[in-house]
């Protein structure tokens, strides 16, 4: 395993969190950080994120991963709503059918 790699990993086991697991991959010479759902009902998608061997080779990495964690968290969290108010079309239907 490659210690980019394993870097990573050891960083995500000091995460720990109800709606989400952490894992990782290698990806080329980089590593894909992995967050998928705990709940499978209902069913979303599992969010990938691209760490660069630029990012994990800084001195930094630590700060700059957690920083990338809660980014990712909250991208994942926004992509999973199922409406928002710029769906008018549907809210607009909704209302007519006074299901909102």
């Amino acid at each position: 395993m490659n210690s980019r790699l394993e870097r990573v990993r050891e960083q995500l086991r000091l995460y720990e969190h109800p709606l989400v697991d952490f894992d990782a991959r290698e990806k080329g010479e980089g590593v894909e950080l992995v967050i998928r759902a705990r709940f499978t009902d209902p069913p979303v998608h599992i969010y990938y994120f691209d760490l660069h061997p630029r990012d994990l080779d800084d001195p930094q990495f630590e700060w700059a991963l957690q920083r990338q964690i809660f980014d990712c968290l909250h991208d994942y969290l926004v992509e999973m709503f199922i409406r928002t108010p710029q769906h008018h079309k549907e809210n607009q239907r909704l209302q007519r059918e006074g299901k909102l």
